[in-house]
């Protein structure tokens, strides 16, 4: 009769704890899968414009380049998902916009692809940023899809034109991507 009282407590403690298990800051176990219809009453916010380069070398300063609109003023963070083909899923990576970007803002989100995680990356390694915008009331944007593809020979990488409307003027950084990629042939992951 011990062995079941015991039994059963312990699979009720393994349901709530997968039920209810989170990570850091309230971000859940599992990915961050996007989506949400909006709120009735509110409308979600809208990524208007965006632009980023899809290669450079393992190390390469990426930033994506991104104009967002709300009309109801409530903006409050960038999601960061990143899919990496031969690995799959990273954890979503939130970025909290700062005060006074609530209701547009226009900058570029800054990723250090030498610190994130890995000490090499294969050539020709190919990963997937997808970005929205969540408002206070969980209403989220539209998604947009960054590929990038780490390759050794690209020349000028840091030398490109920026498109309307990111031409116009010195841009805000909004915040860092902090993802830590895993090199898929390598046993262990390193830390950042």
């Amino acid at each position: 009769m011990k062995k079941r009282k015991f039994c059963w407590f312990f699979s009720l403690l393994l349901v709530f704890t997968i039920m209810f298990a989170t990570r850091g800051w309230g971000e859940p176990l599992f990915p961050y899968s996007g989506g949400n219809a909006p709120k009735p009453g509110a409308k979600p916010p809208l990524i208007a414009n965006t632009f980023a380069v899809d290669k450079g070398r393992y190390g390469h300063i990426w930033k994506i380049y991104v104009e967002a609109d709300d009309p109801d003023g409530d903006m409050q963070r960038i999601a960061c998902m990143v899919e990496q083909l031969g690995y799959g899923h990273y954890l979503t990576d939130w970025i909290y916009l700062k005060p006074g970007n609530e209701k547009h803002f226009r900058g570029y989100l800054q990723w250090n692809t030498l610190g994130s995680g890995a000490s090499y990356m294969p050539e020709w390694t190919q990963i997937t940023l997808k970005v929205s915008v969540i408002d206070r009331a969980g209403n989220e944007s539209n998604i947009v899809v960054f590929p990038f593809t780490f390759e050794t020979g690209v020349e000028n990488e840091y030398q490109y034109k920026l498109p309307p409307p990111f031409d116009q003027g010195k841009l805000p950084r909004l915040g860092y991507i902090n993802i830590g990629l895993r090199n898929p042939l390598q046993d262990t992951v390193e830390s950042n």
